[in-house]
């Protein structure tokens, strides 16, 4: 892909397996979890594309307002919802833009049978709050494993890219906010993989290109 801009019906079309949503928004707490961590983004999301089943969006967030696709029930926290109705959630329900960025390599079994048994293992665990999170990350810089009862979104898309091999898990997963998925961050993927720059889905919020 090459278009900076393209609609969502498009980009969930395209949308595969580690493929990476990106948001940025314009409230209060979004602008405090930029600046606290440094991060252009304030909230990071992984495509899970399986059989027939719809595209779907493996992330954490506070909010229950979606069906969670994984235990059929509405629950805050570690998610794996509908990707066309979480991206809408983000967009049109929190006001935020999204990106996408497209993963260059095709998810073997292997990998997607470790991608189902971290959904497994880390479905339904609870978001941090906002001062937990940051120590989470700030323990993450210092290289220590934070405990594994909670869990925020970079975080979550951290675990998955390790068990799947695309990071080698030498830095704990809560070493990462939203914004080392950002292209400005060199993440250093394993397996010969990369990440495309950023791709601006617009929605029914953004009817047009930004």
């Amino acid at each position: 892909m090459d278009e900076s801009r393209i609609s969502l019906d498009k980009a969930v079309d395209l949308t595969r397996t580690g493929d990476l949503w990106l948001f940025r928004g314009a409230s209060i707490a979004d602008h405090a979890i930029r600046t606290l961590t440094n991060a252009p983004v304030n909230h990071v999301g992984m495509a899970v594309v399986l059989d027939d089943l719809p595209p779907l969006m493996w992330h954490a967030e506070l909010g229950k307002g979606l069906q969670d696709v994984w235990t059929g029930d509405h629950h805050r926290g570690v998610q794996l919802h509908d990707l066309r109705a979480a991206v809408l959630q983000w967009t049109d329900r929190y006001q935020q833009e999204g990106w996408l960025r497209q993963l260059s390599i095709d998810v073997t079994p292997e990998m997607e049978d470790a991608l189902l048994k971290t959904i497994a293992r880390m479905d339904g665990l609870p978001f941090p709050s906002t001062v937990g999170l940051l120590g989470r990350v700030a323990r993450g810089r210092l290289r220590r494993q934070a405990p594994t009862e909670l869990a925020y979104c970079a975080e979550v898309v951290a675990d998955a890219y390790i068990a799947m091999g695309l990071l080698d898990g030498s830095r704990p997963s809560n070493y990462y906010d939203p914004g080392k998925f950002w292209s400005g961050n060199d993440l250093e993927l394993g397996l010969g993989a990369t990440l495309g720059t950023e791709i601006a889905v617009y929605t029914t919020r953004f009817p047009q290109p930004w």
